[in-house]
């Protein structure tokens, strides 16, 4: 394969290297040894190949080992075979000398460098496939192949999380998926809720309705079936509100700030809950009686219970959460301008209640969709003709059905694969008797004294026009006519904004700013279906707690009103039955999931993560020696050097190049040495390889320091087996046991179990060789 042409720049300097780096506009590379980077330039494994390559061995002064009272100094170009040969460090840093021997052959060692192998780039067949025919996660992708597939190389201590799981990024809330899913097979449900709450406060909703776009992007669906991440959902949010008065408590703090929220629908509730949560006193103004908004009028029961909705209410309301309900802004007594003047800041979150019309004769004997799903017990007839593609004609026809129409019918100007309606909420449709007429518009109103009978349609070609306008084309030698003695209006939702006087608004929304939800107006904020048009409940959710970040900055505060994202190790407990074949978890809908279906259903989920191994030889061995790092910038733990990101495998910043390593002197009398498994003795990467520093007192082991390669997505110090081995004799029983103690620990996938006993066995070697 041939290289793209890329600039390239023999380096004087590492300051010269560092500022071309810096002002790079492209993927820029710095050249170290060109062992590995030359070879991933020929293969173009990245999306992006560089369009800067900086030459570093061009500058002097940068190979030299140089012993000093306190310990060694090594250049960043120093060659491997250098270190290798050198007497001193053979003598008396003997683990860094068989590192750096045990790498590749004679040839590639002698142009390999110590830098250029610290930073060397993961060893995963998906990353290094040519032409990156996987675009995994460490390069910016949403699925790593190595989980479900090829891995017998992988780690066998977890994943590292270098980016948001396809889950988590596909939903609007950016929910943790993964993260509570972890908690719940640990049985830690309050921990699981807590990790919910961060991003969504009304889970019990959104785990009924949600559309829950995460499952169309879950990477077990490509192994078996997708994780039933909304009934997960709504099982932990159950849990919530059973125990909302531990889950959800009123804030510690408290500030004198007022705060008014108008509309109690997800947005508004959501902007409450996290304002809230930061110690400002907050009312919520709704003209309706009921608080919740859509979800307690809109929404048909079946599907998110009244009771439920109350329930949500009454734990905002026990955190300190005022409602002032049957208040219209706009009418009499309050209005946009006295909430300004009276409060801090105002929050508007009033929906699209207003039913849009049909510009026909005789439309109004029409029956309003909204108007319909509001009733409590809405008035039905025999044969009902829902007009609408959307999810709220889906749920209208849906609600017909259940309330006694013998026949229903779905016409829609979009073709079925274009429907609006999320494709869920179809095929429930489609499975209540519902039929659809995808691709017809509306003609005329059929009437008989005065009493709809029926609609004439015309098909309809296409909606929108080139630049993706609404603008249908029919075809009008192709009509057909549906008799019906209900004909309902379920053709979208507007804005009522008359009481928003001052805010700008454009086609019927108002105008907000996407990552703040401001408004035009100094402290005045919108979100919700007032802003985007008709949306989803978690889409609303996702606007309003944006909202409270942008107010909690507004007043002052800085930092976001909802709560930190809970911190996860950089290195995951992976879930070990992940690559069994297991379906869904049957479950009835009506009553969701129980506590032992969601610990079946959380097993399944793979805790998507990079598997990928730090293969590097020397990074262990200048961990366990205690080694600091000496960059153009500042000097770094050897332990402390490496991470697992989306194109990175150190902490150096992008202009940032390792200067020089310092390795402290050994204290005298201790034994170490690197122990590494492999199945060709040169060439082959590490399937395993330990470095292992032992000092005695006593007879007895004190202070050792152990660090595998390869086993882990970085360098893995047991710190554990190290405060094991504290005070005790190097023998068999003493290495067993250290053995089975490291192997605790272990995660192995589906096909590198055999990793564990390599695991055991270098460490028992290791041990075996100090009593030696």
């Amino acid at each position: 394969m041939a290289m793209k042409k890329f600039e390239h720049l023999s380096a004087k300097t590492l300051k010269e290297a560092a500022a071309a780096l810096s002002a790079s506009t492209g993927r820029a590379l710095a050249l170290a040894g060109g062992t590995d980077a030359l070879g991933a330039l020929k293969d173009k494994i990245h999306k992006e190949s560089p369009s800067l390559v900086v030459d570093l061995k061009t500058i002097p002064g940068l190979s030299y080992i140089s012993e000093e009272k306190g310990g060694l100094r090594i250049g960043a170009l120093t060659t491997l075979h250098d270190i290798a040969a050198h007497k001193t460090i053979a003598g008396k840093y003997k683990a860094l000398a068989e590192a750096a021997r045990s790498v590749a052959s004679p040839q590639l060692r002698n142009m390999a460098t110590i830098a250029g192998n610290l930073c060397q780039e993961p060893r995963c067949w998906y990353y290094r496939m040519p032409d990156d025919q996987f675009h995994c996660l460490r390069k910016g992708g949403t699925h790593c192949g190595a989980l479900l597939g090829e891995n017998r190389y992988h780690s066998v201590f977890g994943g590292a999380r270098v980016a948001a799981p396809a889950c988590t990024a596909a939903c609007p809330g950016s929910i943790g998926i993964a993260d509570y899913m972890a908690r719940v097979r640990k049985g830690d449900m309050d921990g699981a809720a807590g990790t919910i709450l961060n991003n969504n406060p009304l889970p019990a909703m959104t785990g009924r309705v949600c559309p829950h776009l995460c499952e169309s992007k879950c990477n077990r669906g490509g192994f078996d079936e997708a994780v039933s991440i909304r009934a997960m959902e709504r099982f932990v949010g159950d849990h919530i509100l059973a125990h909302s008065a531990a889950l959800m408590k009123p804030p510690a703090k408290r500030t004198k700030r007022r705060i008014a929220v108008v509309g109690s629908g997800p947005a508004g509730l959501a902007a409450a809950y996290y304002l809230r949560m930061a110690g400002h006193q907050i009312t919520v103004f709704d003209r309706l009686p009921r608080a919740g908004g859509m979800l307690a009028y809109a929404i048909p029961a079946y599907r998110l219970p009244r009771k439920l909705v109350a329930a949500q209410i009454a734990a905002l309301e026990a955190i300190g959460i005022v409602f002032k309900l049957n208040t219209e802004i706009g009418g009499k007594g309050r209005s946009l301008r006295s909430l300004r003047r009276d409060y801090d800041s105002v929050f508007l979150a009033t929906g699209g209640w207003a039913q849009k019309k049909i510009p026909l004769e005789k439309s109004e004997l029409l029956t309003s969709g909204m108007a319909f799903l509001t009733e409590s017990k809405p008035a039905v007839g025999r044969s009902v003709l829902v007009i609408g593609g959307g999810n709220v004609a889906v749920d209208v026809a849906v609600t017909a059905r259940r309330a006694g129409a013998r026949k229903v019918t779905m016409v829609c100007l979009e073709a079925r694969d274009a429907m609006p309606a999320f494709p869920a909420e179809i095929a429930e449709a489609v499975k209540a008797g519902v039929r659809i007429l995808a691709g017809w518009g509306p003609q005329r109103v059929l009437e008989d004294g005065g009493k709809v009978k029926g609609m004439d349609f015309i098909a309809c070609t296409s909606v929108l026009d080139e630049e993706g306008r609404f603008n249908p084309v029919f075809d009008a030698a192709r009509e057909q006519t549906v008799k019906a003695d209900q004909v309902i209006l379920a053709i979208g939702q507007s804005a009522e904004l008359d009481y928003a006087k001052g805010v700008k608004t454009r086609r019927g929304v108002i105008i907000a700013d996407e990552a703040t939800q401001a408004t035009n107006l100094p402290g005045v904020f919108a979100g919700g279906d007032a802003v985007s048009g008709p949306a989803s409940v978690i889409h609303a959710i996702a606007a309003g707690r944006r909202a409270a970040r942008a107010i909690e900055a507004y007043l002052g505060g800085g930092k976001s009103a909802a709560s930190a994202h809970a911190g996860v190790s950089p290195l995951l407990a992976l879930n070990a039955a992940c690559g069994t074949h297991c379906g869904r978890t049957k479950f009835p809908e009506s009553k969701g999931l129980s506590r032992e279906g969601s610990l079946a259903e959380a097993e399944r989920c793979i805790d998507c993560s990079c598997v990928a191994v730090n293969a590097s030889d020397l990074a262990p061995a200048l961990a366990a020696l205690g080694a600091t790092i000496k960059t153009t910038r500042r000097s770094i733990a050897a332990e402390d050097f490496f991470t697992a990101g989306v194109l990175r495998s150190t902490v150096l910043d992008r202009d940032e190049l390792v200067r020089e390593i310092f390795v402290p002197a050994s204290r005298p009398g201790g034994s170490q040495g690197y122990h590494k498994f492999r199945i060709r003795n040169s060439i082959d990467f590490p399937i395993a390889g330990l470095a292992a520093v032992f000092n005695y007192s006593g007879g007895r082991l004190k202070d050792a320091r152990l660090v595998f390669s390869a086993v882990a997505p970085m360098p893995l110090r047991l710190k554990a087996v190290e405060a094991y081995l504290e005070g005790k004799r190097a023998d068999e029983s003493t290495a067993r046991a250290a053995g089975e103690l490291a192997a605790k620990g272990a995660r192995p996938l589906t096909k590198n179990g055999f990793k564990v006993q390599i695991v055991k066995a270098l460490l028992q070697k290791a041990i075996m060789s100090a009593a030696g």
